[in-house]
This record gives structure tokens, sequence and C-alpha cells, in this order.
């Protein structure tokens, strides 16, 4: 059947969506978070991510396959071109192109939003997470060596980059805090005169 690909609704995709994620948290070093987050907390994040980011899900036949998100690089402002992203697929749907579906979708918005460049982290060994990054166009930019300590082990973590837009833009003054300056619009981190490139 077909997948689709949609914006999450915490209403409905909270709990299947955390559910994927604990079973990542609990199994695997994919992610450093130690305890899994509650119905509660993912709903929230849901909600906190789609302010100024994206956080998507992949269904079929009404069942959660999936979801992917973004959020910021660093909370410094003159970082917010940059973008972390991260993905994660039940078990029984690997291999399956949900995956790179979720991260192409997730791509392409982030670019109509007005980010410039997408991050993605891996925790090593990870081949398929490495081939996925690949396959999209992501650069292997380094290694933290024995970075995270999680299952009685420390791990490798590598970075990938790839640019989403080809442009010599400059971001707009951030807002500062007594409302003094151009403020960035709503939607995205706010460049001038973007000229953007396609994704493949």
């Amino acid at each position: 059947m077909t997948i689709c690909i949609r914006a999450a609704d915490p209403r409905r995709d909270a709990a299947p969506v955390q559910r994927i994620y604990a079973e990542a948290v609990v199994s695997s070093p994919a992610t450093f978070e130690l305890s899994p987050p509650t119905v509660a907390t993912m709903w929230q994040r849901i909600e906190d991510a789609q302010r100024e980011h994206r956080f998507l899900v992949a269904t079929r036949d009404g069942a959660c396959l999936g979801f992917a998100t973004s959020g910021a690089h660093r909370a410094r402002a003159g970082y917010r071109g940059a973008v972390e992203t991260s993905v994660y697929v039940t078990a029984d749907a690997r291999r399956g192109g949900v995956g790179i579906a979720l991260y192409r979708a997730l791509l392409r918005e982030l670019l109509d939003l007005g980010f410039r460049r997408a991050l993605a982290s891996v925790t090593l060994p990870n081949e398929p997470a490495v081939r996925l990054h690949e396959t999209l166009g992501f650069a292997h930019v380094g290694v933290f060596t024995a970075v995270g300590f999680k299952l009685g082990a420390w791990h490798d973590v590598s970075w990938w980059q790839r640019p989403l837009e080809l442009t010599t833009a400059v971001p707009r003054p951030a807002a500062t805090p007594d409302g003094a300056g151009e403020r960035a619009p709503r939607t995205g981190p706010g460049f001038a005169g973007v000229e953007s490139a396609a994704l493949p």
C-alpha cells in the first residue's frame, strides 16, 4: 500500500511516535537519551518542533511507520541557518524506503523554510544510517571519538552535512530582546535574497 507522509498531529501521532522512539532509546545508542519520554512529552516535542521546524510522520493503512524531525543546531542567533535532522523508523519497515522518503520530504520542507545547511549525527557503527546519508547527498565531516556512553560502552559519533541552498545571502539581523531591529519571519530563520537550488 502507498506510504503517506504528512505533518505530525500530536493528538493522533504522539503515542505511536513515542513507541517508535522508546524502542530506540531502550535498545540502541542511536540516541543518547537514556529514558524514553512519555507520550505527553512527545506531544510537546511535536508542537515545539512545528513552530519553526518540521515534524513529519510516515503512515500506511493508518499505522505509523516512522518519523522525521528537525531542530536548531545551536541556540546562538548566528547559527539560525543550520538545522539538525533525525529519522526513526519501525524495525519492520526498515529497508523498505520509508526512511529515505521521510528524509527527502523533510529536506524539501526545510529548504522551503529558508534553512541553509542540514546537519546530522550517526552513532557508530551504523552502516545503514551511513548509507542513507550518503544517498541523500550528505558529506562526512568528522568523528567525535568516544563521546557518548550508553549500554555499557563508549561510542563514536560521526557528523554529516549537506547544503539545502546555493546562496550567498546574509542572514537578517536577529531580533533584540526589546524588539528593536528587524525580525526574521516566524516560519523560518530568515535569509535575504535567497536563490534556492532543487533538492534531489
